[in-house]
């Protein structure tokens, strides 16, 4: 259903383009094929882009299709916010026009009007001189105007957001207040990171930087929330190694996101890469970190993506075999990639849940949609009781491109 949907407004995306950039800006003829074959181009380079990262394609041939994809978005919101204001004009200028609209007719420069040549028919023009078009007509003119503001508008929030992608992630300091909280486990300190997204647009680098950042917040707990990869082991291996440099005084852990369960293989195997890497995955399943005399329970999910292959989230598992006493008087971190999670987590007294895969909303508007699936966008919130924290992960996903939603890394304390 989803990839049914999405074809569909990619298809009447760029009908929508052709209308409002092509036919509208240009007369019929040679201009307007070339600028629709242009649209059709670019259709199906975003087409093999998808197809073709399935595939494991190299990075070169994905990065097209991908900034199409952010340009495409951008082009068809800024003719869409522009539709109210350009149909105002228009109507403005049916009115002040009269008769029918002006003919685009060459007109020889250097010739006056009504000069005879020696043969007694029409003047030829003087030397050097060069043919001037009559005005264009009001539609053309602003069928162009729209469509170059348009053009300057996405290119310059795609510029601006690809740089935000591709930059250093942003370090976000949030303090956690929980009311059980051991006063001795005050000041424990998480790294947060999810959403890094290793894939064909990433390179070795991305990794090495995350690494590097995390280690300069030297923190207690290193905490990977969902989606580290887009891709296999034998694709992407070599690009996850610097986790293995990851630094923290209790240990780096991982639960898996839904982008781990798109492999063909599933999870299984990026489980045991990052164990030999010293990464240790919660699988449904939690440890406890001691900290100055203090425990504090670190439980893991599974990423509701797993449910279908029975490989889903098992909170009671994970949450479950403690003595009420226990319970009561111990505070309890849950790592699990959607923040849509926070509900089952309430019913097992976790007190505060950290969580990725909204990115954000990552393109600017598009956290209005994440918005109606996920409780929390972004963020520190509160949900049935609970505290949820919500990172906008380190990486991308699809375009390399980020508007109002730029990469982070958390550094979390709790305080009592």
């Amino acid at each position: 259903m989803f990839v049914l949907i999405f074809v569909a407004g990619v298809l009447l995306a760029h009908w929508y383009l052709w209308s409002r950039l092509v036919r509208h800006t240009t007369a019929p003829g040679r201009a307007r094929r070339a600028m629709t074959w242009g649209l059709l181009v670019l259709l199906l380079v975003l087409v093999t882009t998808f197809v073709g990262t399935r595939m494991g394609l190299e990075s070169w041939l994905a990065w097209p299709g991908y900034v199409w994809l952010a340009l495409m978005f951008y082009l068809v919101i800024i003719l869409a916010v522009l539709e109210i204001p350009r149909a105002v004009v228009a109507a403005f200028l049916r009115r002040g026009e009269r008769g029918s609209e002006p003919v685009l007719v060459p007109e020889p420069v250097g010739v006056s009007a009504g000069a005879v040549g020696p043969d007694g028919g029409p003047a030829a023009p003087e030397p050097g001189a060069v043919e001037r078009a009559a005005p264009m007509s009001r539609r053309l003119f602003l069928g162009r105007t729209t469509a170059a503001v348009a053009g300057v508008g996405a290119l310059g929030t795609v510029g601006y957001g690809m740089r935000s992608a591709l930059g250093d992630p942003v370090i976000e300091p949030v303090k956690v207040t929980l009311p059980k909280l051991d006063p001795r486990l005050g000041g424990l300190r998480f790294a947060v990171v999810s959403d890094i997204h290793l894939g064909p647009l990433t390179g070795i680098g991305h990794t090495e930087r995350i690494v590097r950042m995390i280690n300069g917040l030297q923190a207690d707990v290193v905490a990977i929330v969902g989606d580290l990869v887009d891709g296999s082991v034998a694709q992407l291996g070599a690009l996850a190694r610097p986790l293995r440099h990851l630094e923290s005084r209790y240990g780096a852990y991982f639960v898996t996101g839904n982008h781990e369960y798109f492999a063909p293989e599933g999870p299984g195997e990026w489980i045991e890469e990052l164990g030999e890497l010293g990464v240790r995955s919660l699988r449904n399943e939690r440890v406890e970190i001691r900290h100055q005399g203090a425990v504090l329970d670190l439980a893991g999910v599974n990423d509701v993506g797993g449910a279908p292959t029975g490989d889903g989230p098992d909170f009671g598992k994970a949450l479950g075999g403690r003595s009420a006493e226990v319970a009561a008087g111990r505070s309890t971190v849950l790592l699990a990639h959607q923040p849509i999670q926070i509900d089952e987590a309430a019913r097992h007294g976790v007190d505060l849940q950290l969580s990725g895969h909204t990115h954000g909303g990552q393109i600017a508007p598009f956290n209005l949609v994440v918005g109606l699936q996920q409780p929390v966008v972004a963020g520190l919130a509160r949900v049935n009781g609970v505290q949820v924290y919500v990172t906008r992960g380190a990486g991308f996903w699809g375009p390399p491109v980020r508007v109002g939603a730029p990469p982070e890394i958390t550094m979390l304390e709790l305080g009592s």
